[in-house]
């Protein structure tokens, strides 16, 4: 059954403020601006200086150059021969000129300046998002809400502060263009300021408005327009790809994005119109407004309120004012719709914020791992992933955390390595607990092996080298590798260890899932920590490739204390303790011949593992 588009209308981006016009621009305009403001001078405090003097410097060539204008205009409307009214008026001409080429040049720089600013504010602020994703806690990527909030900043926040600066450089300019006319205006005589507002009002009724129909646009299309990129996503990269033919689901996809793609379209339609339609009316408006304020004007003269140069000085005058009303009002406008996802982006650096005590390092390698009475809920979760879970962990002991899908096993395995909080009950290591002590000297004692690691865009080297990225040692890196059976991987590879592994990149190689695997396991031998938590490490690899494996992590375990999380019973044998989960509880644990004799849900696991293999 096609999916209705409207019920695709509950956005990614929720935006709870309403478009109420002017007033809402003008209110919100400081506490916007002051944020872009602290960005760009942190990004790049000497452009900024240099861009805030140079457009003072313009908006002051502006305004002595209206006054020359005055000034020419005045000697070549005097009586007398025109030769000498065009003699008289050649110091006025000059410094008309000079002035403007001044503000040409002040111009000039600020564009070379503001060139340099918006690749530093998106540099800037790219790190600190980054940086914040990386410093908050494992638990909150299992927070939806969280998630959210990262996505939006990164996906929304960072190109709005990049826009939101160039609008920032923009405002200022024409803000100083308008004061330059009309202080200008309010010394020739004040009665011409009323004139320029005249002039003006049409025009900057037409940017403010076209500008709201975009922003009321954009927030009932931002669910329809990311969907149409997921789809894109689907029809056009390489992992994709494979599944989608052999599924046959091209029509599929075609349906999919139809669906969302057709009402964007009718969006994007519907406001392009009434753009064109308020844009008609505010041209309209405006040339109305010029006719009647050149007939205010000649009214002035012919009173002799004005004498006519003053007027042809304001003509000028006008001419510029409405221009940079203009580019003020559009500037304005963009300022306040992308000051929303600008506060996003800065409310996810709050919340991600950590503010660290100093907490005592962890002295020594763990002699004892216990855990009592541990339970742990996933945030937004309705149900516990484990449940008053008590285990002890020698140090030298291996270990196996075995049990059905969603048992709780990786769950567990991530409390013992320091990653999760526990939601009720401690994780202590040598009567420690272990949220007690700085936790980089505690990831500096642990190695993980996933069932799904990590495919670092990167060569070879780097992809086992990132096990433990600061370690310069070419021979341990080439006897992980041995171990874990990886040099056979790169003895293959085209560059050997200087091998790019990703397709998407020029000259690229891609592995299989099995040869991925081999690369994690070497990069956690690389590692070298004394707690080896190993997840279902073996799952894509061939038998020959496991079996080494397994013989590389028993001689690991000789002096190290070791995790084993798998699925295939036959491989925990030889465990010291075997810790039987089942819905987040740990209903068993022995040895594997106590857990057999006891004839439970493990023994009958094993047996139906038996009988599969036997029958294969």
């Amino acid at each position: 059954m096609s999916e209705d588009p409207r019920e695709l209308n509950t956005p990614h981006w929720q935006i709870d403020e309403k478009t109420e016009g002017p007033r809402r621009v003008i209110r919100s305009l400081p506490r916007v601006t002051w944020p872009v403001l602290k960005m760009i001078w942190a990004a790049a405090p000497r452009s900024a200086l240099l861009i805030a003097i140079m457009q003072v410097t313009s908006g002051l060539a502006a305004a002595f150059g209206l006054f020359a204008t005055a000034g020419v205009l005045t000697e070549l409307f005097s009586s007398g021969p025109t030769a000498d009214r065009v003699v008289a008026a050649l110091p006025s001409l000059l410094l008309v000129g000079g002035a403007y080429a001044l503000r040409g040049a002040m111009d000039i720089g600020v564009a070379i300046a503001h060139a340099r600013i918006t690749p530093a504010v998106r540099r800037l602020a790219e790190e600190r998002l980054y940086q914040a994703s990386l410093s908050v806690e494992l638990a909150a990527f299992d927070d939806s809400q969280f998630y959210d909030r990262m996505h939006r900043a990164r996906d929304r926040g960072l190109f709005y502060i990049e826009r939101s600066a160039d609008n920032m450089v923009e405002l200022i300019g024409s803000v100083l263009g308008i004061i330059a006319a009309a202080s200008s205006l309010a010394v020739l005589h004040p009665v011409l300021l009323p004139v320029l507002l005249l002039a003006v009002i049409p025009d900057a009724w037409a940017v403010q408005r076209s500008a709201m129909l975009a922003y009321a646009s954009m927030a009932r299309a931002v669910t329809l327009d990311r969907r149409v990129q997921m789809v894109a996503e689907l029809a056009t990269e390489r992992e994709p790809a494979a599944e989608i033919r052999a599924c046959q689901a091209e029509p599929f996809v075609m349906n999919e994005y139809r669906i969302v793609a057709d009402p964007l379209r009718d969006e994007d339609i519907r406001r392009g119109v009434a753009q064109a339609r308020v844009r008609g009316v505010g041209r309209t408006l405006a040339g109305v407004g010029l006719a009647v304020t050149y007939v205010v004007l000649g009214l002035l003269v012919h009173a002799s309120w004005v004498p006519l140069a003053v007027a042809g000085t304001a003509v000028i005058a006008i001419r510029a004012s409405t221009t940079a009303l203009n580019r003020l009002v559009l500037a304005s406008n963009q300022l306040v719709e992308q000051g929303m996802y600008v506060a996003d982006y800065l409310a996810f650096l709050d919340s991600a914020q950590r503010h660290p005590v100093a907490l005592p390092a962890v002295v020594a390698d763990p002699g004892r791992v216990q855990l009592s009475n541990v339970s742990f809920t996933y945030p937004t979760s309705p149900q516990a992933a484990l449940r008053d879970v008590s285990l002890t962990i020698e140090r030298g002991q291996t270990i196996a955390l075995v049990g059905e899908n969603g048992s709780g096993k990786t769950t567990l395995a991530k409390l013992i390595a320091g990653l999760y909080t526990p939601t009720s009950g401690l994780v202590c290591w040598d009567g420690t607990d272990v949220h007690t002590l700085d936790r980089p000297s505690i990831a500096n004692r642990v190695m993980m092996v996933l069932q799904d690691p990590i495919r670092w865009p990167h060569t070879a080297r780097t992809n086992v080298q990132a096990g433990r990225h600061d370690r310069d040692d070419p021979v341990a890196l080439l006897a992980a590798a041995v171990q874990a059976g990886a040099d056979e991987v790169v003895d293959r590879l085209p560059a050997g260890w200087n091998t790019l592994l990703s397709k998407q990149f020029r000259g690229g190689q891609e592995l299989s899932g099995g040869q991925w695997q081999r690369l994690a396991v070497a990069r956690g031998l690389f590692r070298d920590a004394p707690l080896l938590i190993w997840d279902e490490p073996t799952a894509p690899l061939d038998a020959k490739a496991e079996l080494a494996v397994y013989e590389s992590l028993r001689s690991l375990a000789e002096d190290r204390t070791v995790v084993l999380i798998t699925h295939r019973l036959a491989s925990v044998r030889h465990a010291d303790q075997i810790y039987l989960l089942h819905e987040g509880k740990l209903v068993e644990q022995g040895t594997h011949a106590d857990l057999m004799a006891l004839g439970g849900r493990y023994a009958e696991l094993h047996e139906l593992q038996a009988k599969m293999y036997a029958n294969a």
